[in-house]
């Protein structure tokens, strides 16, 4: 079996993202399928090449996170890895408490 090579575990994570491309204002509204304390997996048909610089929005409940971000990878025809790049302190907060609960969930799940 490989590895691990992240910093931080991934959850599953299902929520409305909208990304937007810094360049030309490109908009794009899908779905978060993971996330970590670093970075979001998108799934989109058409993702943004690798080193686009985009913004990503994802709302869940009544909560939305908000962070600059770097598009890591891609896959054609099925997402791609973002990594952020600046996180207010704000949405920093929305983050770790959504992490908080995603480990919850998992342990629960597990036990």
């Amino acid at each position: 079996m490989g590895s691990e090579r992240r910093r931080t575990p991934r959850f599953p994570f299902v929520a409305v993202a909208e990304i937007t491309e810094k360049e030309t204002g490109a908009e794009l509204v899908t779905q978060v399928s993971e996330f970590s304390l670093y970075g979001c997996y998108i799934d989109q048909k058409n993702p943004f090449p690798s080193g686009t610089k985009v913004t990503v929005k994802i709302f869940s409940e009544s909560e939305v996170f908000e962070a600059k971000a770097e598009v890591l990878y891609a896959h054609p025809n099925l997402g791609m890895g973002l990594v952020y790049r600046e996180v207010s302190l704000q949405s920093s907060g929305v983050l770790r408490k959504w992490l908080e609960r995603a480990k919850a969930l998992e342990e629960k799940a597990r036990s």
